[in-house]
């Protein structure tokens, strides 16, 4: 299964009143009516925490993921044993007031700290359903964010963001997708901050040996220059580490009895974090595992910059 080749419309199966996509509002946020056969597509718009619009994906085998449109957030990943992959913080607040704390939230146009707001806005802002489609059976869904007033405020240019979706039986893959609708060049750092349910003192992470590593232990501020040299990366304590140039594939031991496959294109680097004592009351449950673009990419007018992501069952 291709993700990149999802292209924005219904199956053919469907007749063109079906497959056109009606524009309406939901609780003040602008998302996309498929029509009422929109559920036998394994796709369904509802209320979530906090009377928030959600989308919940189906697959054809009973796995489901819940993405807010708050952040474009993917806040849970579940199995058909009913097992969720990802973790949500138990201090997460669904209130608009702050990003959702957890699941996979959007870092853009800034990872990081830096001149703008901590790890940018997109996760702090609505999205928008642009469409949705079955990919083999696979229910999938695309999400829009284009430059608005608040945006611009802090970052003053056009852009526009789309972050396809496609959930299988024993796997999520998505695709960012960002392109430059300015009339002058911008650069941009961004992250997919994925948090996974885990037994902290059994997580193990393989794949990064070799790597050049920023570790931001002791000093956030002053990350210390190094290179990996363990086959097998545990977690004894506080982790907060870039690795730059991350190969295309990492496994991930989550202590839970899963084997999680990450794999990627063009996201070149990977972040691990875990708070440990910072966060007394959840560190043991949840580990980061990041793909990440660090360095700046720069794209000029109509130029765009994609990357995915797999996230798969061993």
């Amino acid at each position: 299964m291709s993700i990149s080749s999802m292209k924005i419309a219904l199956p053919t199966p469907y007749p063109s009143s079906v497959r056109r996509v009606n524009r309406h509002r939901y609780r003040g946020v602008a998302v996309a009516s498929l029509g009422g056969n929109s559920a036998t597509l394994g796709v369904k718009v509802t209320e979530g925490e906090g009377n928030l619009p959600k989308v919940v994906l189906t697959s054809p085998l009973g796995s489901e993921a819940d993405v807010y449109l708050y952040g474009g957030c993917i806040t849970s990943w579940r199995l058909a044993n009913g097992k969720d992959v990802l973790f949500v913080r138990p201090d997460a607040v669904f209130n608009k007031k702050k990003p959702i704390s957890g699941g996979i939230p959007h870092c853009f146009p800034q990872f990081g700290p830096g001149p703008i707001q901590q790890h940018g806005f997109a996760r702090n802002v609505d999205w928008s359903i642009l469409d949705s489609k079955s990919v083999e059976d696979n229910p999938g869904v695309t999400l829009e964010l284009k430059d608005d007033s608040y945006s611009r405020s802090m970052w003053d240019f056009s852009f526009h963001a789309l972050f396809k979706i496609i959930l299988g039986d024993k796997s999520l893959s998505t695709e960012l997708i960002i392109k430059n609708t300015d009339n002058k060049p911008f650069s941009f750092t961004t992250a997919l901050h994925t948090y996974f349910h885990a037994s902290i003192t059994g997580v193990k992470v393989e794949g990064l040996k070799g790597c050049k590593t920023l570790n931001k232990d002791p000093d956030p501020a002053n990350p210390l220059e190094g290179v990996e040299e363990r086959d097998v990366v545990s977690f004894p304590g506080f982790v907060d580490c870039v690795y730059l140039d991350a190969p295309g594939e990492l496994s991930l031991d989550n202590g839970l009895g899963d084997n999680i496959i990450i794999s990627n294109t063009n996201w070149s680097d990977a972040v691990l974090w875990n708070p440990h004592l910072q966060m007394e009351a959840c560190y043991r449950d949840f580990v980061c595992v990041e793909n990440a673009k660090i360095g700046k990419v720069q794209l000029e007018p109509d130029q765009s910059w994609t990357a995915t992501q797999q996230l798969r069952i061993a």
